[in-house]
């Protein structure tokens, strides 16, 4: 059932986006996406985070 979340949603996602489906707050997901525990993408100038590596992490 959690793989049907992980299948409907983009490869990226906002870090905001990604801290809301990981049921932490928007500074926690920055801070985590900062220190490199959370892997991210930066396109211009945004930080986004890899949607797989969040799979990844609920199957930790």
């Amino acid at each position: 059932m959690k793989d049907d979340l992980f299948d409907s949603l983009p490869l990226l996602l906002s870090v905001p986006q990604a801290a809301k489906i990981l049921g932490i707050s928007r500074a926690a997901g920055y801070r985590l996406a900062k220190s490199g525990d959370l892997p991210t993408r930066r396109l211009g100038g945004r930080v986004y985070v890899v949607t797989e590596s969040l799979r990844e992490l609920g199957a930790a």
